[in-house]
């Protein structure tokens, strides 16, 4: 496939820069006991998370308290369970396996504007990159939330003129349906997926997918 021909290519994290979906869940699994919950509301919690991969953690710990605990929203619980998750994150996936090839790629591509747009907290996300000597090849920069997708994308759009167009390596059904809201166009990335409808999905949507990114270069 030609990536040339687009002005700049956007990267999932989970999941496609990094192997890092498995061990996410295991972070909120953490971070829902840490908070005092049950084995089973924790369960539930994970179950929440792995259906709803690439939105946001905000979304999925106002979930939680709400729908899961049935209590009323608590900012200062709220950050305890951000908190907790940040920490579990930061600590488990500091030996996570980072995708092959990234280099052989960016040289590739070297004429195109790289970026990363993850579900993960921007902050963290960032962190987890330049510890594993990642975020120099990403020049149009590292996103996360609290914004959604959705909004990052909006943003570039208004403030890039040259942003289209782009491409998007994704790993999740959210970030299928964020490149069909923006006309973006898509490539699953299925290796490490947590998404169990992939194959459907893709097949039923005319969806190019590879296994791993190393499989687009030529």
């Amino acid at each position: 496939m030609d990536l040339t021909k687009y002005n700049t290519i956007i990267f999932d994290c989970d999941g496609v820069l990094l192997n890092s979906n498995f061990k996410k869940s295991e972070a909120y699994r953490y971070a829902a006991i840490d908070f005092g919950a049950t084995k089973e509301q924790a369960e539930k919690l994970v179950q929440y998370h792995v259906e709803n991969t690439g939105i946001s953690r905000y979304v999925k710990f106002e979930y939680f308290l709400t729908n899961i605990l049935q209590q009323s929203f608590n900012e200062e619980d709220f950050s305890f369970l951000i908190k907790s998750l940040n920490h579990n994150v930061l600590k488990i996936l500091n030996d996570c396996e980072v995708a092959t090839g990234l280099d052989e790629l960016r040289e590739l591509t070297r004429n195109q504007h790289w970026m990363v747009m993850s579900g993960g907290d921007q902050e963290e996300v960032r962190t987890i990159l330049a510890s594993k000597h990642l975020d120099h090849l990403f020049d149009y920069g590292i996103y996360g939330s609290p914004d959604s997708k959705h909004d990052i994308v909006k943003y570039h759009l208004e403030k890039n003129s040259d942003f289209m167009p782009a491409i998007f390596f994704g790993d999740a059904e959210y970030d299928i349906k964020t490149a069909k809201n923006f006309n973006l166009d898509f490539i699953f990335i299925s290796g490490w997926s947590d998404f169990s409808a992939w194959e459907e999905t893709v097949k039923r949507e005319n969806i190019l997918s590879v296994k791993h990114l190393k499989d687009l270069i030529i």
